[in-house]
């Protein structure tokens, strides 16, 4: 894949209708930026934080949310920095992340960052997909729930519900380009906010009328049912879950060239930033502190679909719903950019497609693209170690290591001075998580095979 694919063309301004870079004028705001965030960050990761604050228990769960939030604003606000190269208003644009490493790095960091982030945001689109699905599924067993019991056999098979999703996706995959999904964006904030508040309520409902939940401040405990491994594997699964609900740096370059200058677009993306990361900091609190409080070390792995709450069922209706269609938000906000990196160089290499065959092009790639992620939705439908692998391969390399290592260029900051330990020493932390984290998802996804057949998966 050639990283260029949107290599800058300086053009002068001649109209109000184009930016100093001859490309379309960009309107973006601060408040357009935040809702990109708030629709890339709550995500599927909300849903995993009650169960993974159960592994970690009252100390380590609460406080493993606050660190990485503060890890994540330091680091996004470094790679705003780095959108354009030199003034940071007059500069030359970096339309996306890997031009970004490009300018600043180059050599094999370019490699390694397309890999890690395309990689990424294909195993976004696969995890948004086994989400949403599960919650479409949740549908139908919450009404099953209401009419037949608690105890009823409600269960669901997963593959017709992705093939569903799917088959929207391919129809909002045809929408040109990321700028034209501003408005999808807003309404894909306002479905998570609705469903992490839904969350919240039925949590606090719950905690306040019982039955609540065995709580620990160390989490689950070592017994029958849970040996010394399986927890240390467990916890370091549920680092990878929250790694994963704040893993938004790989599109933070293309949510900054939504931004209309001025002011400066690194400005207004740390404004954005600072917004996004403190209300859904606060909602992750909220909603993995409260959802613990009512299941306790049974907590399930997604809280909305693993039927802790069986009533009011139009309201758990409601938040799945919300999930559903939140996620049809979120898995544009990732494969755009993909599709901008593809058919960019697609188009460079062969120029006839984008006069005579750009719409046909976009039909079939697009297409077969999203035809690929259901068909690894199916055969691996494993909602928490799927979340806790891509959480760990994103993390280190995307939200940490460049951001810290462009910065480290870009003001030239002399090596083993204090404050090149002090960052190269958070980067190190943060790839033993990452490690950890990754291997511990791995095992679970073995684990999880041992009882599995494909396209029979049950919810």
């Amino acid at each position: 894949m050639d990283i260029d694919a949107g290599r800058q063309v300086y053009l002068p301004r001649c109209n109000g209708d184009v930016d100093d870079d001859g490309r379309e004028k960009r309107t973006g705001t601060v408040w357009t930026a935040s809702a990109h965030i708030v629709t890339a960050v709550i995500g599927s990761g909300v849903l995993s934080l009650a169960w993974a604050i159960a592994q970690l228990g009252w100390v380590a769960g609460p406080l493993s949310l606050v660190l990485f939030s503060i890890v994540t604003f330091y680091t996004c606000g470094l790679l705003a920095d780095c959108y354009r190269v030199g003034d940071p208003v007059t500069g030359k644009r970096n339309y996306t992340y890997t031009e970004a490493v490009q300018a600043y790095l180059g050599g094999w960091h370019v490699w390694f960052c397309g890999f890690c982030q395309y990689v990424n945001m294909f195993g976004t689109g696969i995890g948004y997909t086994i989400t949403a699905s599960i919650s479409a599924a949740a549908l139908k067993k919450s009404n099953c729930f209401h009419k037949y019991g608690h105890k009823a056999d409600c269960s669901q098979h997963l593959s017709g519900y992705i093939i569903g999703f799917g088959v929207v996706q391919v129809i909002f995959c045809q929408v040109p380009n990321f700028h034209k999904l501003s408005w999808l964006s807003v309404v894909a904030a306002v479905m998570s906010f609705t469903y992490a508040a839904i969350a919240v309520g039925l949590s606090l409902a719950q905690t306040i009328t019982g039955p609540r939940g065995k709580t620990s401040l160390t989490g689950t405990e070592v017994g029958v049912d849970l040996d010394a491994s399986q927890k240390v594997w467990m916890t370091f699964q549920a680092l990878g879950n929250v790694a994963f609900a704040y893993s938004y740096s790989i599109i933070l370059i293309e949510i900054q060239d939504t931004l209309a200058s001025p002011p400066a677009e690194n400005k207004t993306m740390r404004r954005a930033t600072l917004m996004g990361i403190s209300t859904t900091t606060s909602f992750y609190m909220l909603c993995g502190c409260l959802g613990y409080s009512a299941f306790g070390n049974s907590a399930n792995g997604n809280i909305l679909t693993g039927f802790g709450f069986y009533e009011p069922y139009w309201l758990v209706d409601l938040a799945n719903v919300c999930i559903v269609l939140h996620l049809v938000g979120g898995f544009q906000v990732f494969c755009q950019p993909l599709f901008a990196a593809v058919e960019g160089s697609a188009v460079r290499r062969h120029p006839s497609l984008a006069r005579e065959h750009a719409i046909m092009f976009r039909l079939v790639w697009r297409t077969a693209y999203v035809g690929l992620i259901m068909l690894l939705a199916m055969l691996m439908p494993f909602f928490n170690s799927i979340l806790g692998f891509l959480g760990s391969i994103a993390f280190w390399p995307l939200t940490v290591f460049f951001p810290v290592e462009m910065y480290i260029r870009q003001r030239q900051i002399p090596r083993f001075s204090t404050k090149w330990v002090a960052m190269q020493s958070l980067s190190f932390v943060c790839f033993l998580v990452t490690a950890a984290a990754c291997a511990a998802s791995i095992q679970g996804v073995r684990d999880a095979l041992k009882t599995y057949t494909p396209f029979k998966t049950k919810t």
